[in-house]
């Protein structure tokens, strides 16, 4: 029987994390691709491997990765992998543990199937639409808080500045990870309650973690409550916002209606 995308994504995951993790332990070159962006020696090693691996086992995909230079022949394609090799970069760079491999199928637009691993903490999200999430193999439900008041949310400090929230800055509790993709996997794992980034996010950080949390239970749109799209011609879409279903209506109404 053929072998699934979600455990081709699993595999080579795991295998990313071998090859990611002997620069973590060693030396490992730092360039800056401008606007204090940095890539290292890790990020494009671990991209030559997906890309070689995922686009031979499934040559009919297309692909999309933050280190790989895009080109257009992608948006004629129904499935592409959407890949960011090291999401958390500076963490890595840190020495820190919460950076991840973020790795989706999209079809049509959506996530189909995902995985987010943090080589470091061997946690292995993963997730196929319609067939719910797991973290290591475990099923994964996300938070039942109804209402947003005290809700742990993960989110920069920038994105509970009082002008962005024209219904008042909800009464949260703020936390903060510095991996997108890690962050909506804790949503879908039900750590937190909800994670929100109101920045333009590229589609890399955000395809698999999106569909975790979403086959966990909890809802996942953009910052303005639309659906998430990807392919598209500019890779990127308008925040995120991923919560139980509860805390996400209350978290939209205050960035969206007058108070």
């Amino acid at each position: 029987m053929p072998e699934s995308d979600l455990a081709l994504l699993t595999r080579t995951a795991r295998r990313a994390g071998e090859i990611a993790r002997a620069y973590f332990d060693g030396p490992n070159k730092i360039w800056d691709k401008g606007r204090d962006d940095p890539v290292t020696e890790a990020d494009l090693a671990v991209d030559t491997y997906l890309r070689e691996t995922l686009t031979a086992a499934r040559p009919d995909y297309g692909w999309l990765s933050e280190e790989t230079e895009d080109t257009p022949d992608r948006l004629q394609k129904s499935r592409l992998f959407v890949v960011d090799p090291i999401d958390g970069t500076r963490a890595f760079i840190a020495g820190e543990a919460t950076w991840a491999h973020s790795m989706a199928v999209v079809e049509n637009g959506r996530p189909t199937a995902g995985v987010v691993y943090l080589p470091i903490k061997d946690r292995l999200y993963a997730a196929s639409a319609g067939d719910g999430a797991t973290l290591n193999g475990l099923p994964l439900a996300a938070s039942p808080k109804p209402h947003a008041t005290s809700a742990r949310v993960l989110a920069s400090r920038p994105a509970l500045e009082p002008r962005h929230w024209p219904g008042g800055v909800p009464e949260i509790s703020r936390h903060f990870r510095p991996s997108l993709a890690y962050r909506l996997s804790l949503v879908g794992e039900g750590r937190f309650d909800g994670m929100l980034t109101l920045r333009d996010s590229w589609e890399w950080d955000i395809a698999a973690g999106a569909l975790i949390a979403s086959e966990a239970g909890a809802t996942v749109t953009d910052r303005h409550g639309g659906a998430l799209q990807f392919n598209n011609a500019h890779p990127v879409t308008s925040g995120v916002l991923a919560a139980s279903p509860g805390v996400h209506t209350e978290l939209i109404r205050h960035l969206t209606e007058p108070a």
